[in-house]
């Protein structure tokens, strides 16, 4: 008999972003910045998007004279160094839009970008000094300042374009990212095309489909999870479970990419009213500390957490065995729980993902130190069984080692 939960909560409604996508939505985008009021325009990247793929030149063309240039020094998690240096280009040039190409990194520099805009902050010195005084995590004062407008077109399935309220960068010279918050910071349009993904590696591309199953699993059962969410990260991972593995570069399937991008999308609806849990804090902790990207980390550490955070969730997780494409006809929510978690490993595994946290090249004499950090991370306190010692988490590390 399926254990009975009481129904409560609350919903905030999301912001106004404005989504389009579609095959050839990208050719639309002068026309959206110019429905937005935006005049003068910087295209943000990477290096590998922007010399690697047409990506960014094709952004480019199509702004025409809305263009303002190309900043594409935003490397892995966006040193503060290179977002100072891309504020100031953007104030130089009188930009009012900018353009992110590309995964988390470029849409959460983005937001950052735009708050130094808006505050002047137009030296290293100056942001790190007040992330020294303001703990890491920036509060300002934006009543009356003119923001930039927020554009982001993604080139992998990370789904950062869809977090709400803040920004970072990292702090390359301590090793720890300096966050901004505030309520303004969200993107104003986000297109979805799949052409924009063309020359994402499938490593990159297939992992961070994980990352976005991650999101579909934790919102299930952490923290503000309600029925407004749960429809549309089941549908999500349906979608992920049947069209991420042939939506390979190789394969040619345009459509299937599109498939994916749209369930990252719905894999982060009803933003901002969900939390993170244990999976995530564990992936912000590696990801920073041995610079690997978040889709992999999601792929080593999230069928662990299922099973850890399975005897007070299986009736969340028996939600996902179904969209797996199981039949749980007469099974237990502890038996189709424990089936989806095996589903989500062999999803992984049939994709060639690192399963291990060992095939990141973390040292196993590590896992204590990080058992320490994974503690000061919020989504240990917003898991199903909150995470207060460093003994549960290393339970988790040791089972995914």
């Amino acid at each position: 008999m399926t254990q009975q939960y009481p129904l409560q909560g609350e919903f905030n409604p999301a912001v106004p972003t404005r989504i389009v996508f579609g095959q050839g939505k990208i050719d639309s985008l002068r026309d959206e910045v110019r429905d937005l009021g935006g005049k003068r325009v910087l295209v943000l990247s990477g290096r590998t998007v922007a010399e690697k793929t047409n990506s960014v030149r094709r952004i480019a063309d199509g702004l025409g004279d809305m263009s303002a240039g190309v900043y594409s020094g935003l490397t892995q998690r966006a040193p503060l160094s290179s977002a100072v240096e891309a504020a100031n280009m953007a104030l130089a040039n009188g930009v009012d839009t900018l353009v992110g190409v590309g995964g988390s990194t470029i849409s959460d520099a983005s937001r950052m970008i735009a708050v130094l805009m808006a505050e002047g902050i137009t030296t290293v010195e100056r942001l790190r000094k007040l992330g020294e005084e303001q703990d890491m995590m920036l509060t300002p004062d934006l009543d009356g300042k003119t923001l930039p407008l927020q554009v982001s077109i993604p080139t992998t399935l990370s789904a950062g374009e869809f977090n709400m309220g803040g920004g970072n960068v990292l702090d390359d010279q301590a090793g720890h990212k300096i966050r901004v918050r505030h309520p303004r910071l969200y993107a104003d349009l986000i297109v979805l095309d799949s052409v924009m993904t063309e020359g994402t590696p499938d490593w990159l591309w297939l992992s961070t489909g994980v990352k976005a199953m991650d999101h579909c699993i934790e919102r299930l059962y952490c923290s503000g999870n309600q029925p407004a969410i749960d429809a549309p990260i089941l549908a999500a991972a349906e979608t992920l479970f049947h069209h991420l593995p042939k939506s390979r570069e190789s394969d040619g399937d345009s459509e299937a990419r599109l498939q994916c991008l749209v369930a990252a999308w719905m894999s982060m609806m009803g933003a901002p009213n969900f939390a993170t849990g244990l999976s995530h804090a564990i992936g912000h902790i590696i990801g920073v500390h041995y610079s690997v990207g978040h889709g992999y980390t999601s792929c080593v550490t999230q069928p662990y957490v299922m099973e850890f955070n399975r005897p007070v969730s299986a009736h969340k997780q028996a939600l996902l065995a179904r969209s797996a494409g199981l039949d749980t006809r007469g099974m237990s929510d502890e038996a189709a729980a424990e089936a989806a978690a095996r589903a989500v490993d062999d999803f992984i595994l049939g994709m060639g993902m690192p399963h291990r946290i060992r095939e990141l090249e973390i040292p196993e004499a590590d896992l204590p130190k990080i058992a320490e950090l994974v503690l000061t991370d919020g989504g240990c306190r917003s898991n199903p069984i909150p995470i207060t010692t460093t003994e549960q988490v290393m339970e988790v590390l040791k089972a995914a080692f």
